[in-house]
């Protein structure tokens, strides 16, 4: 980075220590504006959302530095977590002055304040961020048998054929309702461990697999019964302790805002024996639902009568899912589990999720907690509130959906640049060991398939073209360049890699369900398959790629290039995301060069490695 024109966070010459601050700690803050402009005096301007306090402190003047002037002084983080929003104010001897934000020099009154995050440290568990996690969607991974849907929960029915496309269409009423099952199972993910081994897989984040009247599962009916066509808590212990003997860990998907209409606690149907809070209210679980008129008018998820929403300050729902000595936090973890993916994380208090990490840490000291969180969850607002995932007390890491979409956006024809600054945006806001958790990713069980969206120049406009649409072959040609270069990034980056179950073997699709077709074993595309099984052994093989820190070397245009560093230990990522060559020339004190990619060698001359990178090709030094 080149040197701040007054003041640069970033920067050390600016702000020490970089981002986040630590509880209780001293902040230090220096101004360098320029001696013609006659500032004889410069003011912090700090405002601490939380407590709604303001303060101002006034920095000394150090004194000349060349053309310009230094104010220094040394902030006091505040002792409690708290989200800290600054600026400056200069002023001279005759009364006239400015404010500084991150716009530059205004005098309208207004202010675009500086963010600085302060945290609680804690502990995180190291696991996570250092691996590589793969996602599985479970009816749609492997199955072992086709099961029989009878007498189950929901109106199932099964595909005879493991390679139909999901059922995509509304049902009579004009509701899709996601009865298609295809069988997947536990033993089936079991059965693929050593596959998964083999990728590079070191945690496996499993969508929801309790009782649910849906293929999906997001709609559960008992949080205490594995689902039976995905088998039984058995079969569930079971893979957890084959996992582990493969040195693999498996999280799970909570889905704690809202449960099923069809599930044993509403009942609207009356499937179950035993009576709902649709059926009475005297059910024992009433309390858990907020009913508008019972019993055909209450609160559900975004307006969907079949996920109605939970009342989460209801105690004893509170007992089950969190505090109760074998709630489903804890019952979980002690079946095998290591830790939880929160579903739709904005929609549950702040409360509520410092409860269920206290219940983690208690019942698995080492267990990780995810929130799902598609904007930087360091100053989200949700419903109408700023949250506090990431101060120390709620989750350890967050999906990182900024980075799919800044990625995306680089890899369409943006500028390497914007990816930078949406990462270092991230870097600056959140703490070191949330920066280094994060779930980052190309694609999930809520977008599109990465190939197809690397593919395709248009979308088809109708669901029934979409579903039927497959790259044409020089398509899907550009589609594997691209992805190359966007799972290289992936695995380099900090946070944990993580791939959505098929990316892989080259499965396309378009929106749910287009992008949650089956596993196509056997049909693999091979090519991919090596590339990100190389991709698994180079990030579990370099510590360097999983706890080093982070320089960036050149981001311009289409040429990004970033190193990670531990030490004398140093590894560079560089891409040329273009249709044309494009030359890199990095500095380079070693010897020589080699691409752990391809074998190949360089030599850097006068401290200096010139490279000739291909279109959309890369490259990972040593």
């Amino acid at each position: 980075m080149s040197e701040p024109f007054v003041f640069d966070p970033r920067c050390d010459l600016c702000k020490e220590p970089f981002g986040a601050a630590v509880c209780g700690t001293a902040v230090t803050f220096h101004c360098r504006p320029l001696a013609s402009e006659h500032f004889s005096h410069c003011a912090l301007v700090a405002v601490c959302e939380f407590s709604g306090t303001r303060q101002e402190l006034e920095l000394s003047l150090e004194g000349p530095a060349g053309e310009r002037i230094c104010f220094s002084g040394v902030f006091s983080a505040p002792p409690q977590p708290e989200l800290v929003w600054y600026h400056f104010r200069f002023w001279r001897e005759d009364g006239t002055g400015c404010v500084l934000d991150k716009t530059g020099y205004r005098s309208d009154g207004e202010t675009d304040p500086w963010q600085l995050t302060v945290y609680r440290e804690s502990r995180t568990p190291g696991w996570f961020g250092a691996g590589v996690t793969y996602q599985i969607f479970p009816d749609r991974f492997c199955r072992l048998s086709v099961p029989d849907p009878d007498g189950l929960v929901g109106r199932r029915w099964v595909h005879q054929d493991w390679d139909d496309t999901p059922e995509w269409r509304p049902d009579p009423d004009g509701e899709i309702r996601n009865r298609d099952f295809f069988g997947g199972s536990l033993a089936g993910i079991t059965s693929k461990l050593d596959d998964l081994k083999a990728l590079g897989v070191t945690t496996l984040y499993l969508c929801p697999i309790f009782e649910s009247a849906s293929n999906h599962r997001y709609n559960t009916a008992d949080y205490t019964k594995i689902d039976p066509m995905l088998g039984t808590e058995d079969d569930f212990r079971a893979l957890c302790a084959q996992a582990k003997e493969r040195a693999m860990r498996v999280i799970l998907d909570g889905v704690f805002n809202h449960t099923g209409s069809q599930s044993v606690y509403f009942n609207a149907d009356g499937w179950y024996p035993t009576l709902g809070a649709a059926q009475s209210q005297d059910s024992p679980w009433y309390s858990w639902y907020r009913f508008l008129h019972w019993p055909d008018s209450y609160d559900s998820w975004w307006g969907i009568h079949t996920l109605p929403a939970v009342e989460e300050s209801a105690p004893s729902y509170v007992d089950f899912i969190i505090d109760g000595e074998n709630s489903i936090i804890r019952r979980w973890l002690r079946a095998g589990a290591s830790g939880w993916r929160l579903d739709v994380a904005d929609e549950l208090p702040d409360w509520f999720l410092v409860k269920i990490r206290a219940a983690m840490e208690e019942t698995a000291p080492d267990s990780v907690l995810i929130g799902e969180v598609w904007e930087d969850g360091s100053n989200k607002i949700s419903y109408s509130q700023r949250r506090r995932y990431l101060l120390g007390s709620e989750t350890h890491g967050l999906m990182n959906y900024p980075f799919r979409t800044a990625l995306l956006a680089y890899l369409r024809g943006g500028d390497a640049d914007d990816f930078r600054e949406a990462m270092e945006t991230l870097r600056e806001n959140y703490p070191p060991a949330a920066f280094y958790s994060a779930m980052n990713f190309l694609g999930t069980h809520d977008t599109p398939r990465i190939l197809t969206l690397l593919g395709t120049d248009h979308t088809p406009e109708s669901k029934a073209d979409r579903a039927d649409y497959r790259l044409l072959p020089w398509e899907r040609s550009r589609a594997a360049e691209k992805l190359r270069l966007a799972s290289l990034v992936l695995f380099t980056f900090p946070g944990s890699p993580m791939v959505y179950y098929g990316d892989e073997a080259g499965m396309e699709g378009f929106e749910d369900p287009l992008n949650r077709g089956t596993y196509p074993w056997g049909h693999e595309d091979r090519d991919l398959l090596a590339w990100f099984s190389r991709l698994g052994a180079l990030r579990n093989g370099y510590p360097v790629l999983q706890t080093g820190a982070l320089r960036w070397l050149c981001t311009a245009g289409p040429l990004l290039a970033f190193a990670r560093e531990d030490g004398q230990v140093r590894l560079v990522t560089a891409v040329n995301a273009s249709d044309s060559p494009c030359s890199l020339e990095l500095p380079w004190a070693a010897d020589s060069a080699q691409d752990l990619l391809s074998g190949s060698s360089f030599a850097p001359d006068a401290g200096r490695l010139v490279l000739e990178l291909p279109p959309w090709g890369c490259l990972l030094l040593s």
